[in-house]
């Protein structure tokens, strides 16, 4: 992502001479999220509104209005983009290559945590500005069935259990690293010890007798 740091140095650039490039929709819309996620992470998630967004981004409200309509939405595009970087993450660390259940087990589970203690408890406090409104529930179960498929993909190889089974078992492991995650987050415990904890879990759950 783009530093805001950098977004500003643009501006002055084209202050100071040729006019600055003028900004595609799709790339004024990832701007325009970026600098969400810095007012979320240096002033915390109550800060974010739609007008305090287009003040720090350097552009009128209509933009920031026209492109997301109301604050639950752009929490809601917020929450999306971060766990895409997540997913993304994941799979860049999980690169094809012969392994064991335990090795795939440590590495699935350390980029897991990786991935949340990077975002420093952004994606948690959107979801929790989110509260229990039915978009962010839909939008949840989504991003869930995403990871579910992931962690199936991943672990297919070394599961003797039949699909529907390691799918259920899936499901269980995602939700399991999101508690530990959070736990990381809250300061209940390392960055470490969520990932060795995650990677016992894993290695447990494929490992049942149940087919």
């Amino acid at each position: 992502m783009a530093s805001e740091r950098e977004v500003m140095s643009d501006m002055r650039s084209g202050a100071r001479g040729a006019a600055p490039r003028r900004l595609s929709k799709a790339e004024r819309r990832r701007q325009l999220l970026e600098t969400a996620l810095l007012i979320v992470r240096e002033e915390g998630v109550d800060r974010l509104s739609l007008a305090r967004l287009a003040a720090r981004a350097g552009v009128s409200k209509p933009v920031a209005y026209d492109h997301f309509g109301t604050r639950s939405e752009l929490l809601i595009e917020l929450y999306r983009s971060i766990d895409r970087e997540q997913q993304n993450t994941l799979r860049n660390a999980l690169t094809p290559g012969e392994r064991g259940l335990d090795e795939t087990a440590e590495i699935l589970a350390a980029a897991y945590v990786r991935c949340s203690a990077d975002t420093g408890g952004e994606w948690h406090a959107v979801g929790a500005a989110l509260g229990g409104s039915a978009e962010k529930d839909a939008v949840y179960q989504e991003l869930l069935e995403d990871s579910v498929q992931l962690f199936a993909t991943v672990l297919e190889p070394h599961s003797a259990l039949s699909s529907a089974e390691l799918q259920r078992r899936c499901a269980g492991l995602v939700g399991a690293g999101e508690a530990l995650s959070g736990l990381m987050v809250r300061g209940g415990c390392s960055e470490a010890e969520a990932a060795e904890t995650f990677t016992s879990l894993i290695k447990g759950g494929l490992r049942g007798p149940a087919q």
